[in-house]
């Protein structure tokens, strides 16, 4: 039986198939020491007065410095790492009865792929039964978010979640979920795919159930 691959990057320790369909139907010290003068003791000894120490030398108050070699502790503040979560896109939907509020919170280009990061926030009083909305039943994925796509209308392509593996035992590189969402319980989630071409700025972001998320920006 022939198989049709659209592409395949190298991931350690998997191979991640990606998918691209052409049409829309299908698819980071230093100090001194103090120097004695020469002759010193010598010419209190001749004279027979009673040796006298030298005061020790007042040296200007200095800052602590680093020893040869280490460097000092960076500043926390400039050091902290980049702040997360963005939110690109956000819709309220209702969807099984349940009142939804659905964040698209990063789209982000690396390499020849790009991941999307979501999340799903149940607003209401009423648990959410996700069922297998968000999945392929097709291709036996289910409980996952492998039904999500992107949509490139100006090139007319549809860009599937990566997977790995064959038709029956296949993975998808995304989430899966548990099947109810609790009233104020928040459902982080993401998947992976081919990245578009670089020229592609922004892209339309396909929800099942939940709807569709046009010109999300690609960063």
């Amino acid at each position: 039986m022939r198989r049709k691959i659209a592409l395949a990057v190298a991931v350690p320790g998997l191979v991640v198939t990606l998918t691209a369909c052409g049409v829309l139907n299908g698819q980071q010290f230093g100090g001194g020491g103090q120097e004695r003068q020469s002759g010193q003791a010598a010419q209190t000894a001749a004279s027979g007065a009673p040796e006298q120490k030298p005061e020790p030398e007042q040296k200007p108050e200095q800052k602590e410095q680093a020893p040869s070699g280490e460097q000092a502790p960076p500043d926390p503040a400039a050091s902290a790492p980049p702040q997360q979560g963005e939110v690109l896109a956000t819709r309220d939907v209702k969807a099984g009865g349940a009142e939804l509020k659905v964040d698209v919170t990063g789209l982000r280009r690396q390499g020849r792929l790009v991941t999307l990061s979501w999340t799903v926030t149940n607003t209401g009083d009423t648990k959410w039964n996700m069922g297998s909305d968000m999945g392929d039943t097709s291709a036996y994925l289910g409980l996952t978010v492998a039904g999500v796509s992107l949509v490139d209308p100006a090139n007319a392509k549809r860009y599937r979640v990566a997977r790995t593996g064959e038709k029956g035992t296949a993975k998808c590189v995304c989430s899966e979920y548990d099947v109810n969402t609790e009233p104020g319980e928040v459902v982080p989630l993401y998947a992976t795919y081919a990245a578009p071409p670089p020229d592609v700025q922004k892209i339309n972001v396909e929800f099942p159930i939940l709807g569709v998320f046009t010109d999300v920006p690609i960063s």
